[in-house]
């Protein structure tokens, strides 16, 4: 992971909670209710600026202005589908750049968010960690994410209901940026986004998932598959020869008993790679040995790479051969394939276009 130095700016605002807060202003000689009132102007009603807030004095917004930055990313590329999907880019001030996705449907309002820059886990057919990882985004980063998402939603009048880590990076490798901003984005005084409509997606890490486990939340986890045999998940998934599935039984099954959450495991179908007969009866044992439903994907092809999205009569094989097992599985609708919002495309685009796959 490279450790490219963040620009010198006024610190983060969307780091800091109420009581760090409330400490600035008394440290300021201003009373620690205010904080209350600029989280409310940030999260309830959605300001970008301090000098949107009203009912501070114009003294102490200029002061607020000069002392702390609410957003520090700019949006670069703006993607909106003909489904409704709309899919930002963000470079941070170090030149970085990460993406977020709406996904709106008829009852709710998602947000697809990253916890990296790039991607450790370099899954085979995923464009997320083409050039490798560049670095983890902190938890303001991600928080602002989930605030430049919310204000997408509410464009398209609706509010933001759900938050999936499925964009780019490996959350559980990011541990405690991401379980602190899922504690923010959960926060009442912050985005307030209830506990069972957060889900974290990971390749795979036993031992940050029997950490997660105990950590008190009812988050969703998502184990991202995509094999139902070592020898092809380790063919795929790069991480996967150093962590077998049995392993990873073990972790979500004491997920399972500690929170009593069902495990989602997501199944990326690629044609004639993992979508064949044999792979569903495989794909079934291993579900058997978990309380978890499979939430089926059918590719979207990346440029440049060896793999093809199966056609749709296959794929409702691959659900029907599941569910003859007796598996809970279904598959999920693709959203946004004519604005690259698969994982990491749109940045794939952007360092292509500025001619490196290998930059921030």
């Amino acid at each position: 992971m490279s450790s490219l130095p963040l620009q010198s700016t006024p610190p983060h605002l969307l780091e800091m909670d109420p009581p760090a807060l409330s400490a600035w202003f008394t440290q300021h000689e201003e009373p620690s209710f205010r904080a209350k009132q600029v989280f409310q102007w940030i999260y309830e009603r959605g300001a970008t600026s301090f000098e949107e807030m009203t009912n501070l004095s114009k003294p102490l917004r200029e002061r607020l202005g000069q002392s702390f930055r609410i957003y520090k990313s700019e949006i670069i590329r703006r993607g909106v589908s003909s489904d409704g999907t709309v899919k930002l880019l963000l470079r941070w001030p170090d030149g970085a750049t990460s993406e977020c996705v709406m996904i709106p449907t008829e009852t709710r309002r998602t947000a697809c968010i990253s916890s990296q820059v790039g991607c450790p886990a370099q899954c085979r057919f995923c464009a997320s960690g083409i050039g490798g990882l560049v670095r983890n985004l902190t938890t303001g980063e991600i928080v602002e994410q989930v605030l430049r998402i919310s204000a997408e939603a509410t464009l398209a009048g609706g509010q933001l209901s759900n938050v999936v880590f499925m964009g780019l990076g490996e959350p559980l490798a990011n541990y405690d940026a991401v379980l602190r901003a899922v504690r923010m984005i959960n926060a009442p005084w912050g985005p307030n986004i209830g506990a069972r409509k957060i889900t974290i997606s990971t390749v795979g890490l036993p031992r940050m998932i029997h950490r997660l486990a105990g950590e008190g939340l009812q988050i969703n986890l998502a184990l991202s598959l995509h094999a139902p045999s070592d020898a092809l998940r380790q063919e795929l998934i790069p991480w996967a020869e150093r962590i077998g599935l049995e392993q990873l039984v073990d972790a979500c099954r004491h997920y399972f008993e500690k929170t009593g959450r069902e495990i989602t495991l997501e199944y990326i179908l690629l044609h004639n790679v993992n979508d064949r007969p044999q792979h569903a009866s495989q794909l079934a044992s291993f579900c058997r040995q978990l309380r978890c439903n499979v939430n089926l994907i059918r590719y979207n092809p990346v440029e440049g790479l060896p793999y093809e999205r199966p056609a749709s009569e296959a794929a409702h094989g691959f659900v029907e051969a599941l569910r003859r097992h007796g598996v809970n599985a279904h598959i999920r609708t693709s959203r946004g394939l004519d604005i690259d919002a698969a994982c990491g495309q749109l940045r794939r685009k952007e360092l292509a276009e500025a001619g490196t796959n290998s930059v921030p």
